[in-house]
């Protein structure tokens, strides 16, 4: 096993370039933790909050699960701390393996991937306008993505992060808000492209009280148009549990195109 990605690991991804675009990203460098037989297997680990990556073959055998769940084991991951984002065969083998090492591991999140060829336009309108953030937005940046976070009760960081994060989206150009038409910020979002030609919209958030207005529909729409003219294919991730907000995105052009779980250790929860 190597701790540097190639060409070849990047072919592998091809195959699941929806599912596992996150993966792809993190393999250019942003990862504390790699493993790659540059064939069957990748392991990768950003860092703390967020969950393990494992991309593993389709024709995967139980022999092949196991020596995923070892190399996982061997290398700290398999503490029942860390979470991890798999294909349901690998998931339903790490769930009744971990029993034996004490690990009651569970579901936490169905993930749906989806890409956007050509966006529709809303059916339904809203008030106010898309607005791309500047420095000016900065402290707005950092309060929405901490109550996005509390929204979803997962991957929290510290204000720092958050800070950081907002300052890196804004230079990148690639954080946006809708403004309803008293001029306050009611939602957000931001995009990520990379050398595959996809981009990923994130951080979908609308504040609590401003939402059943159609303000996220009309902002992810209008952001998938700026990364459809940057030359990117828009793709994102949901939860598969949210129904209505699934239905949103489909109604503006979004494509099921594959699925994915999280699964986390019980205990934690």
């Amino acid at each position: 096993m190597d701790h540097f990605a190639n060409e070849k690991d990047y072919a592998l991804l091809a195959q699941d370039q929806y599912t596992f675009f996150v993966l792809n990203r993190l393999l250019g460098g942003n990862n504390t933790f790699l493993l790659t037989d540059h064939e069957r297997v990748i392991l990768c680990f950003s860092a703390e909050p967020f969950p393990v990556w494992i991309w593993n073959a389709d024709d995967a055998s139980e022999e092949e699960f196991e020596k995923v769940y070892l190399l996982a084991k061997e290398n700290g991951l398999m503490d029942g701390k860390h979470r991890f984002n798999i294909k349901y065969k690998l998931a339903e083998y790490f769930i009744r393996r971990a029993i034996a090492d004490g690990i009651d591991f569970t579901i936490e999140t169905n993930m749906f991937a989806y890409d956007c060829p050509e966006p529709i336009v809303p059916s339904v309108s809203c008030d106010g306008s898309l607005h791309q953030c500047t420095t000016d937005d900065i402290d707005e940046i950092v309060e929405l993505m901490d109550l996005m976070h509390h929204a979803i009760d997962a991957d929290y960081e510290s204000e720092e992060v958050y800070r950081r994060k907002a300052e890196d989206g804004v230079a990148r150009g690639g954080l946006y808000f809708w403004k309803n038409a008293e001029g306050k910020t009611v939602a957000c979002c931001n995009w990520h492209g990379n050398n595959s030609g996809m981009a990923s919209i994130g951080l979908v958030y609308t504040r609590e009280e401003e939402r059943r207005k159609h303000y996220a529909q009309n902002l992810v729409y209008q952001v998938s148009m700026v990364v459809k003219q940057a030359g990117f294919l828009p793709i994102l991730y949901t939860d598969a549990d949210y129904v209505a907000s699934n239905a949103c995105y489909e109604k503006i052009g979004y494509i099921l195109r594959g699925k994915l779980c999280t699964i986390r250790n019980s205990a934690d929860s």
